[in-house]
């Protein structure tokens, strides 16, 4: 699978302040039962955000990431037999926080519509 240049992340506003605060996060509580980060490509991001986030709407942010940050922690894993998740689980497979430094941009999402919007997803 090639690579992707960026992937995303939903975060909501707590989980965004988190990341300024100690320069990292543990995520959501899926993220921390799962013991890996939900990731998206950036074609995905629409349906994860219609999927999962409807019920939130606001106070939402979209964090553009750089996998090579990652490393080899970062796993494309097939949910269906169409799409691939990258997901997140740490180095050596041990579940750490996704780390700020990882994060290359930051944008609030807005509800408009029916749609999500910001930036990076036009």
């Amino acid at each position: 699978m090639a690579e992707e240049e960026f992937i995303y992340r939903i975060s909501t506003e707590q989980e965004w302040e988190e990341f300024q605060k100690n320069g990292s996060s543990f995520g959501a509580e899926i993220d921390k039962s799962t013991c890996y980060y939900h990731l998206s490509k950036l074609d995905q991001v629409q349906l994860t955000l219609k999927n999962f986030f409807l019920n939130v709407k606001e106070d939402l942010y979209l964090l553009q990431v750089d996998p090579k940050k990652l490393g080899d922690g970062l796993v494309y894993e097939a949910v269906d037999e169409v799409n691939s998740f990258p997901h997140f689980y740490g180095p050596e497979k041990n579940f750490v926080p996704l780390p700020l430094d990882s994060v290359v941009k930051a944008e609030k999402l807005t509800f408009t519509n029916g749609n999500f919007t910001c930036s990076f997803l036009t």
